[in-house]
């Protein structure tokens, strides 16, 4: 709603019928009556308490004044009555150059295609330390079937939460026979604390796990529990059950790790807490997500992370890769784990608080595609321009809220929740600034600036992941029809950001399909495989049983 009036002063607006009011301090009045209104006129800075006409000496009429008024059914935006204020027209210059920067016309992500497809070819030709995909081989070379039988484990490590899980399996005819799984949150401290720390917190809490095994579950006379790890971050793996760290992401810093086989870490905490269990396999979560969604679908060949962090792997064709030497696997393929959040191309839209997040993160300088598109940081490149907005153009008033300054306090599920806000009020967003940072008496026109930071923000993001996707299928050549006809492509989509965040999903599934053309993706499904990656190492430490191969 906009207000104005050519010209505005004390006798225009203020009669002896007036509401009384009380000033605050220099800049803002409050109103006892049905209106609240703001006064930016320093004369009245001293006045406590003004009733029109009798408060305004002759001096002062004729003098402009701009005021915002407020009535006790809501706010009426907070738009000036007189003239647009400096400061609001001041942050939607900012609002406007943001999404500008942040823009992903189709031309820009075919030139974001093009380059993923590059890099996972430099990737897959060597181990140069200079290449952005590390492209490890995740020594994957066969796909669950149907036919794996009996009880395993898995312990998901891949963010702020892990997942310990058990499966019973019951071949072709019982499938999954059954199934829990307990969800612990890690403490910040042990996230950037010590080797030991950390894994005995994690093996604690799995030992805790399987003494409450059921009657549903049985392990076979004479066998050890075995157990599937996903670790979702960067390894150099030399075995179905061997890698070494390369570096970690998603806020986690144990420096000690770095360099070390992570399934040996493990191993030596269950022992220490007495668990005995034995690892039948490393593997990635996006690894596990393929598994698991190729239990269910022959047809998935691409699995992706879309969650606190982000991921992809696919299955690749084994004379295709060149850095694999020795035999091809019998199987002809290799599942490859891309790590495609360190991707980079200058074609990214990256702005100046992207820059400043990653400079200012435990990683300067790496995974930038994932700073870009995960959940990890999305509320806080939200928060960022929230606080430059406090700070240049008075979004939130005179004083800026302590907490606006504190990194991470400001989630992607908050930002969901505020983008996906459909009250006519808005008032999931009203209520998200309150609780975060403190803010009341936010105008309504303020909250449906804080929704569209939210929908740039976002909506760059899904376009970026969409983009990702079309890359790896330009490398598989499955984004045209070949000389053999349709051939369906089944990517397998796992992560919070992408199951509850319908807006991000809707926009990433409108950027494939805009990429590829309608008769292509007709051919590439998106499907969401929750939990896909707990499944995919329980069936993954299946297939790689010491049990089944001795048998």
């Amino acid at each position: 709603m906009a207000l104005s009036c050519a010209v505005l002063n004390p006798t225009h607006v203020l009669s002896d019928k007036s509401p009384c009011l009380s000033l605050k301090s220099s800049s803002t009045a409050y109103a006892h009556g049905s209106y609240r209104m703001l006064f930016q006129d320093p004369k009245y800075a001293q006045a406590s308490i003004l009733k029109a006409p009798a408060a305004f000496s002759s001096s002062h009429r004729g003098s402009p004044l701009k005021c915002y008024m407020r009535t006790e059914k809501g706010d009426l935006g907070g738009v000036s009555v007189g003239t647009e204020t400096t400061e609001w027209k001041r942050a939607e210059g900012i609002v406007k150059e943001l999404e500008r920067q942040c823009s992903t016309p189709i031309s820009r992500l075919r030139e974001v295609v093009d380059a993923m497809a590059e890099e996972l070819r430099v990737g897959l030709a060597s181990e140069a330390k200079s290449n952005l995909l590390k492209m490890v081989i995740s020594y994957v070379d066969t796909l669950p079937t149907g036919d794996e039988k009996g009880l395993f484990y898995a312990l998901d490590l891949g963010g702020t939460n892990f997942r310990v899980l058990r499966v019973q399996l019951g071949g072709k005819e019982g499938r999954v026979i059954d199934k829990e799984f307990t969800e612990v949150t890690i403490p910040a401290n042990l996230m950037v604390g010590t080797e030991k720390e950390l894994f005995d917190y994690i093996a604690s809490e799995l030992a805790k796990f399987v003494t409450s095994e059921g009657k549903n579950f049985y392990l076979e006379p004479g066998r050890q529990r075995e157990l599937g790890f996903t670790f979702s971050f960067p390894v150099h793996q030399t075995a179905i059950a061997s890698g070494t760290l390369i570096k970690w992401s998603k806020g986690f810093s144990v420096s000690e790790m770095v360099g070390k086989d992570v399934v040996v870490a493990l191993k030596e905490a269950m022992e220490r807490q007495g668990l005995d269990m034995h690892v039948s396999a490393l593997v990635n979560d996006t690894v596990g997500t393929l598994a698991g969604g190729r239990y269910r679908d022959e047809d998935v060949m691409i699995a992706v992370i879309l969650g606190t962090g982000t991921n992809a792997c696919y299955v690749e064709h084994a004379d295709a890769i060149p850095k694999c030497q020795g035999l091809l696997p019998k199987s002809g393929y290799m599942v490859i784990n891309t790590e495609w959040g360190n991707f980079w191309s200058s074609h990214l839209p990256v702005t100046e608080f992207d820059k400043a997040l990653d400079a200012e993160s435990i990683n300067p300088g790496d995974h930038i595609f994932e700073k870009l598109i995960s959940g990890m940081y999305l509320g806080e490149i939200v928060r960022r321009l929230l606080l430059k907005l406090a700070e240049d153009a008075a979004l939130f008033g005179d004083n800026i809220p302590s907490r606006l300054r504190e990194p991470y306090v400001l989630t992607t599920p908050n930002i969901s929740a505020m983008h996906q806000d459909t009250s006519p009020d808005l008032k999931v967003v009203e209520n998200t600034l309150k609780n975060v940072f403190g803010i009341s008496h936010i105008p309504l026109r303020t909250r449906k600036l804080v929704v569209e930071l939210c929908g740039i923000v976002a909506v760059r993001a899904a376009r970026l992941a969409g983009a990702g996707i079309v890359g790896i299928l330009k490398k598989l050549g499955r984004d045209v029809i070949g000389d053999t006809g349709k051939m369906r492509t089944v990517v397998a989509i796992d992560g919070g950001l992408y199951e509850h965040y319908s807006f991000f999903r809707q926009n990433m599934q409108s950027a494939v399909k805009e990429l590829l053309g309608s008769e292509v993706s007709e051919t590439v499904v998106l499907e969401l495989s929750s939990d896909g990656s707990g499944i995919g190492a329980t069936l993954l430490a299946a297939s790689n049983s010491r049990y089944s191969k001795k048998s």
